[in-house]
């Protein structure tokens, strides 16, 4: 079990934080004028806005790229291994280690409909149970999404995988040990992808607070 240091000077923050009222997470907000898209695609919406602050700066262009939501999970079998999974990423240049999920589609009833399909397609796996853990934005400075991440546990190999026409991707089960060695050596490098392991880390109790 990893143990975590004791929040120490940042108590009085985290306090803080737990006072704020609706008004006070809203008093920076912006609000959008325009919108113009200037490019749409399967993969990728690029727009451009024309914001005011709420000291009436305008703020143009302000550019942002919409993408559906993105699910992952952390899947342990009913082995206790942890599924990962290895692909090429073309825009790091590199193989490398992930979660499984993806892509919501619009057929998908929701985000937990959406990761049962991409445990399916990736893995071959089905799973007994998932709990939700929360969301988190990819990037909250030009990205529109969120990433939904998911515990599923009791997973038992129920087919052969259905890859897309461009998906190359080899399962890697691996045991509890294994995990903290990738991350501690910096091996995870989605960034995502850690965020879905700690939150999950948390709810299985392999993470502690000192003390």
């Amino acid at each position: 079990m990893i143990v975590l240091p004791e929040a120490g000077g940042n108590r009085r923050l985290l306090y803080l934080a737990g006072l704020q009222t609706d008004d006070d997470m809203h008093a920076l907000d912006w609000k959008t004028l325009s919108s113009e898209y200037l490019y749409r695609d399967q993969w990728l919406t690029a727009r451009r806005d024309r914001c005011v602050t709420p000291e009436g700066k305008i703020v143009d262009p302000y550019y942002v790229l919409e993408y559906p939501d993105w699910v992952n999970a952390v899947a342990l079998t009913d082995a206790g291994q942890l599924l990962l999974i290895r692909q090429y990423r073309q825009a790091y240049g590199a193989t490398i280690l992930e979660l499984p999920g993806g892509g919501m589609e619009p057929e998908d009833a929701g985000p937990e409909a959406a990761m049962r399909r991409e445990l399916l397609e990736e893995t071959g796996f089905a799973f007994d149970r998932f709990e939700y853990l929360g969301k988190v934005s990819p990037n909250p400075a030009t990205s529109s999404n969120l990433t939904h991440m998911f515990l599923a546990t009791g997973g038992k190999k129920v087919q052969e995988q259905q890859l897309d026409m461009n998906e190359e991707i080899i399962v890697e089960p691996v045991e509890r040990e294994d995990i903290f060695r990738l991350l501690a050596g910096n091996q995870i490098v989605q960034s995502l992808h850690v965020s879905c392991l700690y939150y999950a880390f948390l709810r299985l109790g392999w993470l502690k607070p000192a003390g």
